[in-house]
């Protein structure tokens, strides 16, 4: 097979829209494993958010990958072992949250397999549980309870009320830290010099694999990078118009069309 390497989003991308793997996805993909496909998981998730469904694809058992917190931690199913890791630095997080206290946003992080917030009811917050499948552990202390190191931040609320918040953030801290998108209602807060592309990197010099040997596939702004320095960097068809402009590849179908697998499934009978 030409590729080695399958980089795939998570929501909006592998997941339907009710956040699940369909079975022909799940069948696609394993067939696509057992022939040497390596699968990567890349997503924005914490890793405890991303775990169920690499289970589902059984990555441990054909030696696939996690890149969580927008490849903030590379972790090797097979082994567990932990690849890469970058935290934030701990002097920001105090700054992160008075900063979208005064706001009037919800903030969050994870602590082990669980979402750590004092706003455990916030409608987003809730959304985040869904999301990942974590619980959500209420505190009275974020900045004391959070604990070190953190992988990333997130702040939550009304896009509007974002906005300041986002452009401050960004004028403030762009020398430390990471700020951007991920939904209209999440700021992601990560480690300076994290995303999906850099991940990537790390990845290809670990498993000695080609640029060129890589698909990347994403619908969001977040994928953008890693959909660029991808050998094929591959568009859903749900993907925002900026993405499938920069894409080498737009799919014709939506991640609730089985998007995914529709194209692997056409890779793997061109390979036969």
């Amino acid at each position: 097979m030409k590729y080695k390497l399958l980089v795939l989003d998570l929501d909006g991308t592998l997941t339907n829209s009710q956040k699940e793997i369909t079975p022909f996805t799940k069948e696609v993909l394993i067939k696509a494993q057992q022939q040497g496909l390596h699968i990567a998981l890349a997503s924005g998730r914490p890793t405890y958010g991303i775990v169920p469904l690499a289970e589902e694809l059984e990555l441990k058992r054909y030696g696939g990958f996690i890149l969580s917190f927008n490849g903030g931690k590379i972790i090797d199913v097979m082994t567990d072992k932990v690849l890469f890791e970058q935290a934030l630095p701990p002097d920001v997080i105090p700054v992160l949250y008075q900063e979208s206290q005064k706001a009037g946003v919800s903030i969050l992080s994870y602590n082990g397999p669980y979402i750590l917030t004092e706003t455990p009811d916030n409608q987003y917050v809730q959304y985040e549980s869904f999301l990942t499948r974590m619980k959500i552990q209420a505190t009275q202390d974020f900045v004391h309870d959070l604990p070190q190191p953190a992988d990333k931040c997130l702040a939550v609320g009304d896009p509007e009320a974002l906005v300041p918040l986002e452009e401050k953030l960004r004028r403030e801290l762009s020398n430390r830290i990471n700020v951007y998108r991920s939904e209209p209602f999440y700021l992601e807060l990560v480690p300076k010099g994290i995303d999906k592309a850099n991940s990537i990197k790390v990845l290809r010099n670990r498993t000695h694999t080609k640029r060129e040997e890589i698909i990347a596939i994403g619908d969001g702004y977040n994928d953008l990078s890693m959909i660029k320095y991808a050998g094929l960097g591959v568009a859903m068809g749900n993907a925002q118009p900026p993405i499938k402009a920069q894409a080498d590849l737009v799919l014709p179908h939506t991640n609730d069309e089985d998007g995914v697998a529709h194209f692997v499934q056409s890779i793997l009978e061109t390979a036969e």
